[in-house]
């Protein structure tokens, strides 16, 4: 169960077009392919996907985020995890999110569709599980806060303050589950392109099941127009887990690095 939370938290967390909408730190077709390891040894594979779609008769953003483990871990503790969101073009609110999971013999997969406009004070979320849901208005699902954090707070000029929290409200697992991100400064990373500033980010985590203090997870996203993902690492129980950019394309803007 632990390596399954674990897994979860790495995916939702590289937890980010089209039409005549424009954005200024994203496009349809966007996608960036990331390796999962443990020190030396390779764990799995992830990627993020944008591309221009259509869903109950309206234009949206489809976001898909997928996981799966390799080599020996895919033997031990084979993965296939899925997650889908559909969001609006102008709001960049979410309209329906899917978690599709399969981690060893556990499976889980359910279908979020929301409302916001149905209530003046509150939205509505419509859970193929456990059915409807009324929470804060905005709410956002696991994928879509991320492109609503890159657009609307990291490319907006937004003047961010060593550590300032962002918290973002989100719904997952079926609960409301606030994303707050503490703002650390910047930090130059290693890729395989070369030497990128990035903006560093601490994930205010729960202590306790995984993590042994509040900022056991960091995220660095590229300190340019693009505000890419670009590392991810978690401080565990058992040790360092790290998630590195691998590959990309489609960018709306060039990646910002240095030899």
């Amino acid at each position: 169960m632990k390596r399954s939370i674990i897994i979860s938290i790495i995916l939702v967390s590289l937890a980010h077009m089209g039409h005549s909408q424009e954005y200024k730190s994203f496009r349809a077709g966007e996608k960036a392919s990331y390796y999962i390891h443990y020190g030396i040894l390779s764990g799995g594979v992830a990627s993020l996907e944008l591309r221009e779609d259509t869903i109950f008769g309206k234009d949206v953003i489809y976001g898909v985020l997928t996981g799966k483990t390799t080599g020996i871990a895919d033997v031990i503790y084979k993965v296939r995890d899925y997650y889908h969101s559909y969001f609006d073009p102008t709001t960049l609110l979410p309209v329906k999110a899917i978690r599709d999971i399969s981690e060893s013999r556990y499976r889980k997969y359910n279908e979020l569709v929301f409302d916001h406009y149905a209530r003046p004070d509150s939205a509505l979320v419509h859970s193929q599980l456990t059915g409807t849901h009324i929470t804060p208005n905005p709410i956002w699902d696991i994928i879509s806060c991320f492109y609503h954090l890159r657009e609307n707070y990291l490319a907006s000029g937004y003047q961010l303050k060593e550590g300032e929290v962002i918290t973002i409200m989100t719904w997952f697992t079926d609960e409301l589950y606030p994303i707050r991100l503490r703002f650390k400064g910047y930090e130059t990373v290693r890729t395989p392109f070369g030497k990128i500033e990035c903006l560093k980010f601490n994930p205010v985590t729960e202590v306790g099941r995984v993590f042994k203090t509040e900022e056991d997870m960091t995220i660095w996203f590229s300190n340019d127009k693009n505000y890419l993902p670009i590392k991810i690492r978690f401080d565990i129980f058992v040790g360092k887990v790290t998630v590195d950019i691998e590959k990309y394309e489609g960018l709306a803007w060039p990646l910002n690095f240095s030899r």
